[in-house]
C-alpha cells in the first residue's frame, strides 16, 4: 500500500487524480494508477444524516451513488424519486445493507443508520474490502468498536469518523499548538453538548408498520418490541439503540476534547458521570443532563457536560474550552465571525479578563472537507489519509460511553450542588456548580421534586479495555450489548 502522509498529500494532491482502488477477494488491494478513477458508494441509512451523506458524496467529482439502503420502504422510494427529479439514475435501493456488500463493484459504504448498527457495517464492509465511512459514534459499545479497529487494521480499508472537525486545518493547528506546549501544560479539556430539546412522550408498543422491515432495522439490537418512539429518530434516547447525547451529538465534542490532551494519552484510568432525565417525564431512557469527569494516566483531565432541557433564554453550548495549569484558558470568542477558525478563539492569561483573540495556523489534515477527504483517501487507498480514523473514533467513543456506564450503574442523591463525587478536584466541582445552578435556578427545578443520578468511579485498564476494582464486575457487564442472532459482532479471533 502507497505510504503517504497528509502533509505530503497538501503538496502532492493532484498525484491522487487518477488512481482507483481494485477489490479483490476481502482484502482492498490499494492504489491503482489509471484513469477510471471513479468511486461507487452505497448509502446505507435515509434519514437525518443520511440526507447529508446524500448530499456530499453528490457533490464530489466523479463520485457515483450505487446505492441507497434503508429498511423502510416509504423511506426508500422517497430517496429513489428525489433522486430522479435530481437526474441521479442508475440508482439501486434496497432494505439489507448485505446486499450492496456482496456487489463488487461498489467500492465504499458509507454508513448513517441508527448506533447500533454502526460497528457491524463497519466490521462486515471491512471484511469485503469496502471503505467506510461511518457516521459518529463508530461504536454503540466498548467491545464491537476495538473489533472495528481490528477489522479495519486486518483489512487494510479506509475508515474515515463522520467527526467533521477534524477536517478543520484551524482547529489541528490549534490542537497542535496546546499539544506542543505553547500556553503551557493542558490540564482540563472540556466539552460542551447543550443544545434545546423536548421530551419524546409516550407511544405504546404496537405491530411495526407494515413499510418498515423491522428486523432489518432492529438488526443487532435486541429489542423486545416495536413501538413507534424508535423509529426514526428517538432511538438515541433508548440504550438498546442509542447513546444519548453524550455520544450523539456530544461524540463530535468529547473527540475534539480528547484530541486537545497530549498525543500518547488514548484511554482514561477512571471515569465518573452524573445527572439525570429531567423534566419531560417521559419514554426515554438516557439522560437529558450530564457532567462527567474523566482522568487520563499524565493527570490531565477531559470534563464533559450535556445540557438538552429546554426553558426561556437557553444558553446553547456545542463547543470546547481549553483550561491550564498556570490559570490561562482558551474560550471560544462570542465575537468571533467564523466557526473554529480565523478569530474564533481567545486565549486569557491568568488575571486577564478580556482575552487575546488567537490567529492559529492550519495544521495538518488531508484537504477537501471531511467528504473529499474521504474519497481522497479512498483513490489513494491510505487508511492515514481519513480525518478521524478508526482509532481515533475509537478512542472518543470509548471515552464517552464509559461516562454513560458509570451513569447507568448510578444511584440517587438529593439535587444540590454537593451531589458530585468529586473529592478533592476543587475544578470539578466548580464546574458542577455552575450547571447546577444553571438547573435549578434557569431551569426551575426543585431540590423536593429531583434527584441527581450519580455513578461511581469506574477504573479502566486501557490496555485490555477492561475495568478494574470496585464496580469492575458490573461495569464489564456493560462492555458489550448482546446480539441478535445473525447479527452478531465476531469475535477478534473470527475477523
Amino acid at each position: 500500500m502507497s505510504i503517504i502522509t497528509r502533509r505530503r498529500f497538501l503538496q502532492t494532491s493532484t498525484a491522487a487524480a487518477g488512481a482507483s482502488l481494485l477489490l479483490t477477494g476481502t482484502q482492498a488491494s490499494g492504489k491503482v494508477n489509471g484513469a477510471n478513477d471513479r468511486v461507487r458508494i452505497a448509502v446505507a441509512g435515509l434519514n437525518g444524516r443520511g440526507k447529508s451523506h446524500l448530499q456530499g458524496w453528490l457533490g464530489q467529482k466523479n463520485v457515483e451513488v450505487a446505492y441507497v439502503i434503508d429498511p423502510d420502504q416509504d423511506v426508500l422510494d422517497r430517496t429513489l424519486k428525489a433522486l430522479a427529479e435530481k437526474g441521479v439514475t442508475n440508482v439501486k435501493g434496497a432494505a439489507d445493507v448485505r446486499e450492496a456488500l456482496e456487489d463488487k463493484n461498489v467500492d465504499a459504504i458509507s454508513v448513517a443508520t441508527p448506533n447500533h448498527w454502526h460497528s457491524l457495517i463497519t466490521i462486515w464492509a471491512a471484511q469485503h474490502g469496502k471503505h467506510v465511512y461511518v457516521e459518529k459514534p463508530m461504536s454503540h459499545d466498548i467491545a464491537e468498536g476495538r473489533v472495528a479497529v481490528e477489522a479495519q487494521k486486518k483489512y487494510g480499508v479506509v475508515v474515515q469518523h463522520g467527526t467533521q472537525r477534524r477536517s478543520n486545518a484551524q482547529l489541528a493547528g490549534l490542537v497542535k499548538e496546546i499539544q506542543d506546549g505553547k500556553f503551557g501544560k493542558l490540564k482540563i479539556s472540556y466539552g460542551y453538548c447543550c443544545k434545546p430539546r423536548n421530551g419524546i412522550g409516550q407511544k405504546s408498543p404496537t405491530t411495526p408498520p407494515s413499510n418498515l422491515n423491522w428486523d432489518l432495522w432492529k438488526g443487532p439490537a435486541q429489542i423486545d418490541q416495536y413501538h413507534p418512539n424508535f423509529v426514526h429518530y428517538n432511538w438515541h434516547w433508548f440504550w438498546e439503540t442509542g447513546n444519548g447525547d453524550m455520544n450523539n451529538q456530544g461524540t463530535h465534542q468529547l473527540d475534539v476534547a480528547r484530541w486537545a490532551l497530549d498525543e500518547d494519552q488514548t484511554h482514561p484510568v477512571r471515569v465518573m458521570g452524573m445527572g439525570g432525565r429531567f423534566q419531560w417525564n417521559d419514554q426515554g431512557e438516557t439522560p437529558n443532563t450530564m457532567f462527567a469527569v474523566a482522568e487520563y494516566p499524565n493527570g490531565q483531565y477531559v470534563y464533559f457536560n450535556v445540557r438538552n432541557v429546554n426553558y426561556k433564554n437557553y444558553k446553547k453550548q456545542v463547543l470546547n474550552e481549553y483550561y491550564f495549569e498556570d490559570g490561562g484558558k482558551i474560550l471560544p470568542n462570542p465575537q468571533a465571525k467564523h466557526r473554529e477558525g480565523g478569530d474564533y478563539w481567545k486565549y486569557f492569561a491568568k488575571g486577564d479578563t478580556q482575552g487575546e483573540v488567537l490567529t492559529v495556523a492550519d495544521g495538518d489534515v488531508t484537504p477537501g472537507g471531511n467528504w473529499g477527504a474521504f474519497i481522497a483517501a479512498v483513490r489513494e487507498g491510505n487508511p492515514d489519509m481519513a480525518n478521524g480514523n478508526a482509532l481515533d473514533a475509537h478512542y472518543g467513543c470509548v471515552l464517552g460511553h464509559i461516562m454513560n456506564n458509570s451513569y447507568r450503574l448510578g444511584v440517587d442523591v438529593p439535587f444540590n450542588s454537593k451531589a458530585g463525587k468529586f473529592g478533592e478536584n476543587t475544578d470539578a466541582y466548580e464546574h458542577f456548580t455552575a450547571l447546577h445552578d444553571i438547573m435549578s435556578k434557569d431551569v426551575g427545578l426543585s431540590a423536593e421534586d429531583n434527584k441527581y443520578t450519580v455513578g461511581p468511579w469506574l477504573t479502566f485498564d486501557g490496555a485490555k479495555e477492561r475495568h478494574t476494582g470496585d464496580h469492575a464486575e458490573a461495569a464489564n457487564s456493560l462492555l458489550k450489548d448482546a446480539n441478535t442472532t445473525g447479527f452478531e459482532i465476531p469475535l477478534l479471533a473470527s475477523l
